[in-house]
């Protein structure tokens, strides 16, 4: 009888043993799903803050893209690009400033400084060109990732705003 009670605890044993085993499998598993969860929505969201910063300065163009209306300016210690509202006399100043893209909207003439701006997404920098109508912007969202945007502008080629 003796034997018996022994090797019930044995088996006993073994199956708290097994089931250990088990739940120390499932955790892990968890664990390293949770991590690489956790990867790619950061992967993820810094992604759509890179497309948001190059689809905002598109859209803005597009709707700003009439003859003359839109030049790259020097802006206190940096580069901004201008968008006229012709009619209005506002201009539109989109720039890198402090580690934020901003966006300055003013009647043309009023003296303002990069700091009066409306800050929008955060962003390491931006280079701004015009060249015969191309307009590249350079966008850089930190960590060495850097986006190029590159529009025609529809008003250089004779097109409707």
């Amino acid at each position: 009888m003796r034997r018996q009670g022994t090797r019930g605890r044995m088996d006993g044993l073994l199956t708290l043993l097994l089931f250990g085993v088990f739940a120390a499998c499932v955790l892990m598993v968890l664990l390293t799903g949770a991590r690489a969860y956790r990867g790619l929505t950061e992967r993820d969201r810094a992604a759509y803050d890179r497309r948001t910063c190059v689809q905002y300065i598109a859209t803005k163009v597009r709707q700003g893209d009439a003859a003359g209306a839109v030049t790259v300016e020097p802006f206190g210690d940096t580069a901004a690009l201008r968008l006229d509202d012709g009619e209005a006399g506002c201009v539109t100043r989109l720039y890198c400033f402090d580690g934020w893209l901003m966006e300055l909207y003013t009647f043309a003439d009023a003296e303002l400084s990069p700091q009066d701006g409306e800050r929008i997404m955060p962003l390491a920098g931006l280079t701004l060109t015009l060249k015969d109508g191309l307009l590249t912007a350079e966008i850089e969202a930190g960590e060495g990732v850097t986006d190029t945007l590159r529009l025609s502008l529809r008003s250089e080629e004779g097109g409707q705003p």
